[in-house]
């Protein structure tokens, strides 16, 4: 099967997170991210491998054994089975001839593509390019990067003269909601000396930093008082929240910052009165930076409740770190075959770090370092989400490679 309509046919499966089935500790929070487990597996079956798991949470494993005489690393390579909840239409792909201009996604409903808002266009003139019905999600995040992997195994298994080491396809659930899926793998399973997810944009992307992150949930306790007779008694939680956010640092909010700039979001404020809860995330590429954004939560609630006689409950959370903390360097085997595939290959890397998170951040801290290569689509998350067919075949050879270039080590 070519890889072009593997990918289309995974894209037929609905596989949009369930975010209410996940707060309830659901996995998989949708029952179609096991029905594509189950197809994927099938696929694996029938190119012949025979080391594959699939437990009741849809995480799969499947394992290429070596063909080498000699002890080379282990590299798994990872993938999500969930699309984002933005929208949850069935997707209807349908491939383009692009030859410059806009893309007219529905004609009935007037949805375009636009050369003037998506100017990344411009590289694609006389490509096909894969595109949604303008209703959906493509779900090339993260489907492409399941049909790039599955195409990989399936060049090793019909093509048993080229030489190997292990190779092990990893797929899990319910990334786009708070990277359960990684979170509830068991790295053991997997056990290879290094990885690469498959999870960012165009071709050429190239990521091994991403956030340190953390939440805070404040939670302030007022007095109520009826307002006839408040005076003294009175204590408005609401107030004391809007305290608390006022002594934040100016301009270190997601809308004032870029690149490795470090942030507090103030995301979500409920209550009354009586009770207020605060929540905030914390953002920062540097771990030291994040370890004092940390702290300083901690002592502005510490300093507040010496005010309001202990009123103030602050609950700090690491939620992922930075995967350049455990790759160490820029010489990590990780990176240096995966630079040294885009070379190979003609890509030209784009390295920059994710202002985000992925599922390699928490794998990493399982054990495994693992940087994150492009799936070649652009716009996640949006109805304009569209993959260039070669840029899906790139990435694809770039997985091909860094397995050629292990083997050669």
């Amino acid at each position: 099967m070519d890889i072009v309509d593997r990918f289309i046919g995974y894209t037929k499966i609905n596989t949009t997170t369930n975010r209410e089935n996940g707060a309830n500790g659901i996995m998989p929070s949708s029952p179609n991210q096991m029905e594509l487990a189950k197809l994927i597996k099938k696929e694996l079956e029938d190119l012949g491998i025979k080391d594959i798991s699939l437990s009741e949470k849809a995480i799969l494993i499947a394992k290429l054994p070596s063909n080498l005489d000699k002890k080379v690393p282990s590299v798994a390579f990872f993938a999500h089975l969930d699309t984002s909840a933005e929208q949850t239409n069935d997707t209807k792909a349908q491939i383009v001839k692009y030859e410059g201009g806009d893309i007219c996604l529905n004609e009935e409903l007037e949805i375009y593509l636009k050369k003037s808002e998506f100017k990344e266009l411009e590289n694609y003139i006389g490509d096909d390019i894969i595109v949604t019905d303008g209703t959906s999600l493509l779900g090339a995040d993260d489907k492409a990067a399941i049909a790039s992997i599955v195409n990989m195994l399936k060049y090793f298994t019909e093509n048993t003269d080229v030489k190997h080491g292990e190779i092990v396809a990893c797929f899990v659930p319910d990334e786009e909601q708070g990277l359960r899926g990684a979170k509830a793998l068991d790295a053991s399973k997997v056990g290879t000396d290094f990885g690469y997810c498959l999870d960012c944009c165009g071709i050429g992307e190239f990521i091994y930093e991403n956030w340190n992150a953390g939440d805070c949930v404040v939670t302030f306790t007022g007095a109520s008082a009826h307002p006839m007779n408040a005076k003294g008694k009175l204590i408005n939680s609401l107030l004391m929240a809007h305290k608390f956010i006022s002594l934040l640092p100016n301009g270190e909010a997601p809308e004032y910052t870029e690149n490795k700039e470090g942030y507090f979001w103030v995301k979500e404020l409920s209550g009354n009165s009586a009770k207020t809860v605060l929540k905030i995330d914390v953002r920062e590429f540097d771990d030291q930076k994040y370890k004092k954004r940390m702290q300083f939560l901690q002592d502005l609630a510490d300093g507040l409740n010496k005010v309001w006689n202990g009123k103030v409950d602050i609950k700090l959370n690491d939620r992922y770190e930075n995967v350049y903390n455990y790759l160490k360097n820029d010489n990590a085997p990780a990176i240096v075959y995966a630079k040294t595939a885009f070379k190979n290959l003609g890509i030209k890397p784009i390295i920059k770090p994710m202002r985000g998170g992925y599922d390699g951040a928490v794998i990493s801290a399982k054990g495994i370092p693992c940087p994150n290569i492009f799936t070649g689509a652009h716009n996640f998350h949006s109805i304009y989400e569209y993959l260039p067919v070669k840029s899906l075949r790139a990435a694809s050879e770039v997985t091909k490679e860094i397995v050629k270039l292990v083997a050669k080590d």
